[in-house]
């Protein structure tokens, strides 16, 4: 026997022996096993190990069915139109309406989608929903799936990336138009007047030349800046007065602002309820009342600004006083206490939902400024007492809150001193910028 035939042979028996396996696990019936004799010819043992390659190729070949192709339409919300007067105007079916906003708590959400966003609807050749998506800004998208007879809906983001960034101004005009010539955005400039509020009446004392320098989070998506995060640590300078914070977050994932000592930069009481106001009158006890004509004490502070400018209370406590009340119009009375109250006179509206007893927020919206009572313009008279004793609110002196407790001061000065690091590395490449 010569090589070939050996070959031959050989490649014979393998196949009848991987012939006879295949047709012993397709069989539907118990049989006895099958004997190939060695005298089959190889052309029949071939035939057969192919006939079942075949069938096993249909058989995983109709378990994978093709993926329907879908069609897409993408429609442009417009004021007016909500998800019904969508699905009827693009002719689909309200059962399937219901199955989404009913899906799951995401579902509803599908409610309340807004003008200009675009809808994407994919459907099928027989015109049926098979995927509804609404992109509802630049980090999540609201998808709905049909899976049988339901939908499934999720909301699928994109990562958020963190970046340090700092800047440093001086002030020119204002607090709010030098941030942002600096490149801050509304919201960090915002936190930033919140951060130092206890500290600095922005209304009042702020001068040509204080400085400010912040280190703060920008959040990137795909590459781009679409918003800024918190402020890392700032430093304000007011009259030459340097003012220090830097942001700390405890074990529980509670976050506040404290200076580099531990002190907490947040007082029982913010120095004005109004933000970025002008004074137009000060706390004067021989003031010539302008539309009395007559001496009268002005024992409050005045702060000039635009009708609906939000009113909020200085400090946490219960109201006391809701309604008119002589000359002062329309006036709320916060108690703080047993030893502190703050007055709001001359509002135009109050805040929906307060009244004698409410318990409010240090910060809170509580009404609106206006000119009820006797009032030349739109303004707030605001009046800070202690023990029943008025007190300019300007100079009074704030009582502060609760330092870091000592058994957390170790974990605090571990946590801040690198973000203390970033705002003195900020200021000297600010400074050195300057000062080539």
């Amino acid at each position: 026997m010569n090589n070939n035939t050996f070959k031959t042979l050989t490649l014979g028996i393998g196949i009848a022996l991987i012939a006879t396996a295949s047709y012993a696990l397709i069989s539907p019936k118990k049989t006895d096993p099958i004997h190939i004799k060695t005298e089959l010819s190889i052309p029949a043992i071939q035939a057969v190990a192919s006939d079942i390659v075949i069938k096993q190729a249909i058989i995983s070949a109709s378990k994978e069915s093709p993926k329907p192709q879908l069609k897409q339409l993408s429609h442009k919300i417009t004021k007016g139109e909500n998800l019904s007067t969508i699905f009827s105007d693009l002719d689909l079916s309200k059962k399937d309406l219901y199955s989404i906003t009913h899906a799951n708590e995401l579902g509803k959400q599908f409610a309340a989608i807004r003008p200009g966003k675009d809808l994407i609807v994919a459907t099928d050749s027989n015109g049926q929903l098979q995927q509804l998506t609404y992109k509802k800004n630049t980090i999540d998208t609201l998808t709905a799936t049909r899976a049988d007879n339901s939908f499934k809906v999720k909301v699928i983001s994109k990562p958020i990336k963190i970046e340090v960034a700092s800047t440093q101004a001086t002030i020119n005009s204002s607090l709010f138009l030098d941030g942002k010539q600096a490149g801050l955005s509304d919201k960090t400039i915002m936190q930033l007047a919140n951060i130092f509020a206890w500290d600095i009446d922005f209304a009042l004392s702020l001068r040509k030349s204080d400085q400010f320098t912040v280190v703060y989070e920008k959040l990137l998506v795909d590459g781009q800046e679409y918003d800024t995060g918190n402020i890392i640590s700032a430093e304000f300078i007011n009259q030459n007065h340097s003012f220090t914070a830097v942001r700390y977050t405890d074990k529980n994932g509670n976050s506040s602002y404290y200076s580099p000592e531990g002190k907490s930069m947040r007082k029982a009481f913010l120095r004005t309820p109004v933000k970025f106001s002008r004074i137009s009158s000060p706390f004067n006890l021989n003031r010539k009342h302008p539309v009395l004509n007559r001496i009268r004490a002005h024992k409050g502070v005045d702060y000039a600004a635009k009708t609906g400018t939000p009113i909020s209370s200085t400090g946490d406590g219960k109201i006391i006083f809701h309604g008119r009340k002589g000359g002062y119009g329309r006036v709320i009375i916060v108690q703080h206490g047993q030893k502190y109250s703050t007055l709001y006179a001359h509002m135009s509206k109050y805040k929906k939902g307060l009244h004698v007893g409410s318990h409010v927020k240090q910060g809170q919206v509580i009404g609106y400024v206006g000119q009820s009572g006797l009032a030349t313009g739109p303004h707030l008279h605001y009046e800070f007492r202690v023990n029943g004793v008025h007190r300019n609110p300007v100079t009074v002196k704030l009582p502060h809150s609760e330092p870091i407790k000592k058994s957390l001061l170790a974990d605090f000065k571990k946590q801040t001193a690198p973000l203390i690091a970033q705002l003195n590395k900020a200021k000297a490449h600010s400074q050195l910028a300057q000062n080539p």
